[in-house]
């Protein structure tokens, strides 16, 4: 005698009458008598002309009687036809055998067979996919693994796309991502562990790492950050990052998202950890520093002068996006006598004619750049990127003849945008700094922007990502800690992993010299 609770995707499907009815069958568990069984399962799935019965009788002996359920859409036709029913009903019965063991070893030819007595895993795991057989005479039921629903295939992320390197990005099926990652780390120690969140949605999140490299109190640590998590519904990993981040009121994000499974064995070799959502396409990787904004997966497939260049370009394109706006306004509001004669008398006679100060202007500007951007990015692809660069030329020079923005802000606002560009990720933290700086700077000029920039600046290296300090790496002057970070070092060159994420700190198993 057992008590199952009821999850709440299968309870609210069930009325008060019906209800009652099951919840006094469920505490009895699964009866013997496969008609009860199938009354309780129609019964749990009322309403849901997705739930598909099918009953089999043997051909050679009427006592062997067998249910199958599944959910219609969610399973491989193909499978449950050819190694189920049929090997069920041309199989010939022997006397005094355990007709649900032969089954289960034998007769019933697919790759995974759990046999369960329990109501709840059962639940789970038909609507997941997973078929489950009931046999006349047992209380237990075989989940067998028919899971056959389709998906999308694979290509390559449009935010990380790359001249040079893998084509592969993550889609929406969990063992498809996790497969790839298995493609690229073919070690014993790369261990996947599942849990489930959201009691209404049941979504399965793995949690991947190295055993040998990983922090094991790193780890502890996300596990016990996980078991606060109490919500019913999870659809993406970035519900999860919300509840486990370091500092969710920061401008900065102390995790790193990606959609390449390159990327995540790349920083699973380093000692990180990646978390994973059955039904999206990217993944979390933790613990996360500031340097993996700058850095591209390209990076890695470069030479690594090349390399060191892009990622000098992507720490000016950083400042310039963030700063300029602020620097320009204080200049020309509060600090003249800093602007170079012939260039401030170019700005004044742009300037003539305008009717608003030039705080307006740049808000009004940069505002109308992040909506066009925005529009373009939800647009279809096939006209977003047209629509972004005609509607800003249109917008642009049409403001200017009409003498509604001066021609400067226009250049200041466009190399702005276009520098941000280059920083996917920091997309979000770049705009809000941008447009804190802006006002403060409008206010106090260089003063305001020194003031802000400096709190920032203490914000950031105060944040940490898993006890790891979220600036890690930025103003250190030990050899090893700068060879993969402003600029990349040849592979030869770097031997030792992150010294505050890994335990393992060797690179190569055997010391030597270039060849």
């Amino acid at each position: 005698m057992f008590k199952i609770k009821l999850p709440y995707i299968v309870r609210n499907k069930i009325k008060s009458k019906e209800f009652i009815e099951a919840e006094i069958l469920i505490e009895k568990g699964l009866s013997h008598e496969l008609r009860d069984n199938i009354k309780l399962f129609k019964q749990l799935f009322a309403e849901d002309n997705t739930f598909i019965l099918r009953e089999i009788e043997n051909r050679n002996d009427p006592d062997i009687h067998c249910c199958l359920m599944f959910m219609d859409g969610m399973i491989d036709v193909n499978i449950i036809n050819e190694n189920v029913i049929k090997p069920i009903n041309t199989y010939s019965r022997k006397t005094n055998e355990d007709l649900f063991k032969v089954l289960s070893t034998q007769v019933v030819q697919t790759n995974s067979i759990i046999a369960s007595e329990d109501i709840n895993m059962m639940l789970e795991s038909i609507l997941y996919g997973d078929t489950l057989l009931l046999v006349q005479g047992y209380r237990s039921a075989m989940i067998i693994n028919t899971k056959g629903w389709k998906t999308r295939s694979i290509d390559e992320p449009d935010l990380e796309k790359v001249f040079i390197g893998p084509r592969e990005g993550f889609t929406e099926s969990l063992m498809l991502n996790l497969s790839l990652i298995r493609r690229k780390i073919l070690t014993n120690d790369l261990k996947f562990t599942f849990r489930v969140f959201g009691t209404r949605t049941r979504t399965k999140v793995c949690i991947c790492y190295i055993k040998g490299i990983v922090h094991d109190s790193i780890l502890a640590e996300l596990e016990r950050r996980l078991d606060t998590i109490d919500l019913d519904g999870i659809l993406g990993a970035e519900y999860i990052r919300e509840f486990i981040t370091d500092a969710p009121l920061s401008i900065f994000n102390t995790m790193y998202r990606t959609e390449r499974p390159d990327t995540v064995a790349g920083k699973l070799l380093e000692g990180r950890i990646a978390l994973l959502v059955d039904g999206n396409p990217s993944a979390l990787t933790l613990p996360c520093m500031f340097i993996e904004n700058i850095q591209a997966n390209e990076d890695y497939y470069l030479q690594y002068q090349a390399s060191s260049f892009n990622r000098i370009l992507r720490i000016i394109a950083l400042f310039i996006s963030t700063c300029l706006p602020a620097i320009y306004l204080s200049l020309i509001t509060f600090h003249q006598e800093m602007i170079p004669t012939k260039l401030l008398i170019s700005i004044s006679n742009a300037r003539q004619g305008i009717p608003f100060p030039s705080i307006i202007e740049l808000l009004i500007l940069l505002i109308i750049f992040d909506i066009i951007r925005e529009a373009g990015t939800r647009m279809p692809s096939t006209i977003g990127q047209a629509f972004s660069i005609v509607g800003a030329l249109v917008l642009g020079q049409s403001a200017v003849e009409a003498r509604f923005i001066s021609s400067p802000i226009v250049i200041i606002v466009a190399f702005t945008g276009i520098t941000s560009l280059m920083l996917p990720k920091m997309i979000n933290t770049i705009i809000l700094a941008r447009f804190a700086l802006l006002i403060i700077s409008s206010m106090l000029g260089l003063y305001g922007f020194l003031f802000l920039s400096t709190a920032i600046a203490i914000h950031a290296f105060s944040l940490r990502s898993f006890g790891v300090p979220y600036m890690s790496y930025i103003m250190t002057f030990e050899k090893e800690d700068i060879k993969d970070t402003v600029i990349r070092m040849p592979w030869w060159y770097m031997n030792l992993r992150p010294r505050m994420i890994a335990i393992d700190k060797k690179r190569k198993t055997i010391e030597g010299k270039r060849a």
